[in-house]
């Protein structure tokens, strides 16, 4: 096999192995017991069992403890041009299978691992698709699939007028990458970072240069509908409101009041930006404050909220410091479960994939019993669908979402 494919190879050991046959994508640099050929840096590797059995083919990454990402498994598949252009028209289908069309104007397009392309996410706000690299593998191709998938998208009848790089991330430095982010050269655009966006029939300018991480979290997109189902005739306090995204979905839901705190000057100011874009600023009220300190100071004074929505960041990006977000969690869902009165509604999120599922729930039913009330569950839900979860790749599952109502 090897003289036929041409790549270099890596034996590993029988704990990759096992993982791979689970579906996980990765080895790490401890895992391989040999190598020969002569790999380059990004490069393609077959990796094969420690007795000389295929298990896949990926990018070699030589920085990064995450020494190979597996793009296939199929020993038969050629990495050309075509094989590239056939994954990126696969992963637009899937988005336009799973989406209604008016869903696709603001949506994930490559979800990294999920979509087998380990490292790159791609997301297109209306006109623009913002793009981030982050392994060595992906960022030697990206000059093939970018324009590819630019060509796709235009020929289905979509407007791209241009690419930007958000390449900003401190991951890249793990890999041996330089932090950057400009514009993907494509001849034609016009260079404004700033477009408009429509999501669930909200407004938002997405600013694709300076916005949080590719400029807008798109995840959380059916979560915040569902919110808006439930507010109609409601007061509701929104914390952690960064650009107002649940808050504008709740007025628009036609919530009777709305308050969006968040401790950013900036972000409350942009919520508020958002309010008035889209006639809210007389249903929603953006607040500067510490969620912390305001939910503590709020159980002096009476009632005020029968809807408080918990969409904070994420208190932990590693295992080391979970059990210590989990306080974190637990304080400001106890103080909400407090605050609110019997038949109000909660709806509740984590973010991190290293607060894991049951670890959450233990941590809600926790607060619960200190508050002394009792939560029924409506719903429980996960990222929106254009972040598919790959089974296997527990990476890929990372956002968990509750509503409750106070009983």
């Amino acid at each position: 096999m090897k003289a036929e494919r041409g790549y270099p190879g890596v034996n590993v050991t029988p704990k990759a192995e096992a993982a791979i046959l689970r579906g996980h994508p990765w080895v790490y640099d401890t895992e391989i017991l040999s190598m020969d050929g002569t790999p380059e840096n990004g490069g393609l590797v077959d990796v094969r069992s420690r007795k000389g059995a295929y298990l896949g083919t990926g990018f070699l990454s030589e920085k990064s403890k995450i020494r190979v990402r597996l793009l296939s498994r199929n020993a038969n598949d050629r990495f050309d041009a075509a094989f590239w252009e056939r994954k990126l028209r696969w992963a637009w289908e899937y988005r336009k299978t799973v989406m209604a069309p008016e869903d696709l104007d603001a949506c994930r397009i490559i979800f990294g691992e999920a979509d087998m392309f380990p490292g790159l996410t791609v997301d297109k706000f209306h006109d623009l698709l913002s793009v981030q690299v982050l392994s060595v593998g992906m960022e030697n191709i990206k000059g093939l699939l970018l324009p590819l998938l630019v060509r796709i998208l235009r020929e289905d009848g979509q407007t791209i007028r241009g690419v930007f790089e958000r390449n900003d991330a401190a991951l890249r430095e793990k890999e041996g990458l330089e932090q950057y982010k400009g514009w993907f050269p494509l001849p034609g655009e016009a260079e404004s970072p700033v477009t408009e966006i429509t999501e669930n029939g909200v407004r938002y300018l997405v600013d694709v240069e300076d916005g949080q991480k590719t400029g807008f979290f798109l995840d959380q997109k059916y979560n915040r509908r569902a919110v808006a189902r439930l507010a109609k005739g409601r007061t509701v306090l929104d914390c952690f409101t960064h650009t107002g995204s649940f808050a504008l979905n709740a007025a628009l839901g036609g919530a009777k009041h709305v308050t969006a705190v968040d401790v950013s000057a900036s972000a409350v100011e942009m919520a508020r930006a958002n309010a008035e874009r889209n006639g809210l600023g007389g249903v929603v009220d953006c607040v500067t404050a510490n969620v912390f300190e305001l939910l503590p100071a709020l159980e002096k004074e009476p009632v005020k909220y029968d809807f408080i929505i918990l969409d904070p960041p994420a208190f932990t990006k590693s295992r080391r410091t979970a059990a210590n977000a989990m306080t974190g969690y637990k304080e400001i869902n106890y103080r909400a479960m407090k605050l609110l009165p019997r038949g109000g509604y909660l709806a509740t999120c984590s973010c991190s994939h290293f607060a894991e599922e049951e670890r959450f729930q233990a941590m809600l039913r926790s607060a619960a019993h200190d508050a002394g009330v009792r939560l029924r569950q409506i719903e429980a839900r996960q990222q929106s669908r254009d972040h598919p979860i790959l089974w296997g790749v527990e990476e890929t599952n990372y956002l968990k979402f509750y509503l409750f109502q106070v009983v």
